[in-house]
């Protein structure tokens, strides 16, 4: 399929030479193209530029060819499809009754004390056949889809047995087979210890490390590992041998860090070189410092802060001292039940007070970078994956974080093919 997008009003996140991520004062920089054309094909961005000089570009013939499809945009913006780097995707039904009990003034840590939390949706998915998973799942990543998403890292962490994580991940390939988006699959068979395993955590580290990990590398199911590294989950200690394991399996790490305090999980994901290290409420200067000689990623989920109440990371701290910051939507039931990357970005002005560049820099390059997709995916550049979306009439990018609860999406292209 081959497509022209003709007279964009201004096109996003554009590169000559593709940079692999944004740190620092470089975040506030936004690469841009007013008056401009995209040309498409076989899936690729195969060219772009100002249309003053598309009557002399080699793309100029193809606006006449009846295998090209024409869109035209004026007033219109097109965007690289955002890249939602954290999510559960893939749960057994809703969670609302625990979101009355956080009304009612109950904690995360209460309720999950109670048997809610983790430990209630690890109870539904055991019971929900993988049928029942892929449909639930297929619907979200349909909905994420027309909101902007192109791309998206899912976790297992529900199942919380060696039979209901491989199910999760077996789910997980077969999403990338159904769903035209790119998906990336982690296994988070530490996400919580179970029931049956309290008092006895040690044991369920052993479980992890000896039967899940060397089955889930078996069988290809992941392309990463990570582990809750909390007050209340899984220690530092207990985090570097499940690491460690996964990275003699070949995954590498990604790890939930500093939701509930300074867990030392920031820094343990540095010494291991996570991909990305997620959360991050709770970040101060040695954390940073660490941060700030690694490849790491750190990865901000607002939307989880925002629905539990709970603090924010010190996003214009951690950016203003040089570092690079993605953000992602966290998708699951009970702390984060949305994956509208829309909202993200409000959340990233409204709460981070991050400017509508470094936001837009945050969901795209960024997270392209923190799911390891950043050589396909992130920005406009020739040779990578046509993932974009044109948006309705808008006045500038900054109406984007700006305008927070409406869809302004209007046609998503995947994989260069109109959806």
């Amino acid at each position: 399929m081959k497509i022209l997008i003709r007279n964009i009003k201004e096109l996003i996140q554009t590169e000559k030479i593709a940079r692999i991520k944004v740190a620092g004062r470089d975040m506030a920089s936004l690469p841009t193209i007013e008056n401009a054309w995209v040309f498409i094909e076989d899936g690729l961005i195969k060219g772009f530029g100002n249309m003053n000089a598309f009557a002399h570009s080699e793309f100029a013939s193809q606006a006449s060819k009846s295998d090209v499809t024409l869109i035209d945009a004026t007033g219109k913006m097109v965007f690289p499809s955002f890249c939602d780097s954290h999510t559960h995707i893939v749960y057994a039904g809703s969670r609302e009754i625990e979101y009355i009990d956080k009304i009612k003034g109950l904690s995360y840590e209460e309720i999950a004390k109670r048997g809610g939390g983790i430990l209630n949706s690890a109870k539904r998915l055991q019971q929900a056949s993988e049928e029942e998973l892929i449909e639930q799942a297929m619907e979200r990543l349909e909905e994420i889809k027309y909101l902007g998403t192109g791309a998206v890292e899912i976790k297992s962490g529900y199942g919380l047995t060696t039979e209901s994580e491989l199910k999760m991940l077996r789910v997980i390939r077969k999403l990338k087979d159904l769903s035209p988006l790119t998906i990336k699959a982690t296994f988070l068979g530490a996400h919580a210890v179970p029931a049956e395993y309290k008092q006895r955590q040690g044991e369920y580290v052993d479980l992890i490390i000896n039967e899940m990990i060397p089955m889930v590398a078996g069988e290809d199911l992941a392309d990463y590992i990570d582990v809750f590294c909390d007050r209340g989950f899984f220690t530092p200690q207990e985090t570097e041998r499940m690491l460690m394991a996964g990275i003699k399996h070949g995954l590498q790490p990604k790890i939930h860090a500093n939701e509930l305090d300074f867990s030392g999980g920031i820094q343990v994901g540095v010494k291991y070189n996570a991909l990305s290290v997620d959360h991050l409420e709770f970040t101060g200067d040695d954390e940073i410092k660490a941060l700030l000689g690694s490849d790491t990623m750190p990865t901000l989920l607002p939307g989880a802060a925002f629905f539990l109440g709970m603090e924010y990371p010190p996003a214009r701290k951690m950016i203003d001292a040089g570092l690079p910051v993605a953000m992602a939507s966290d998708y699951n039931p009970g702390s984060s039940p949305s994956g509208n990357m829309q909202f993200i970005m409000s959340l990233g002005a409204i709460k981070f007070k991050m400017l509508p560049e470094e936001i837009i820099n945050a969901v795209t390059i960024n997270g392209a970078y923190a799911m390891g997709v950043e050589d396909t995916l992130g920005s406009v550049a020739v040779g990578k994956k046509a993932n974009l979306f044109i948006t309705k009439p808008i006045s500038t990018y900054a109406f984007m974080p700006y305008a927070y609860g409406s869809n302004k999406v209007e046609k998503v292209i995947i994989n260069g093919k109109i959806q």
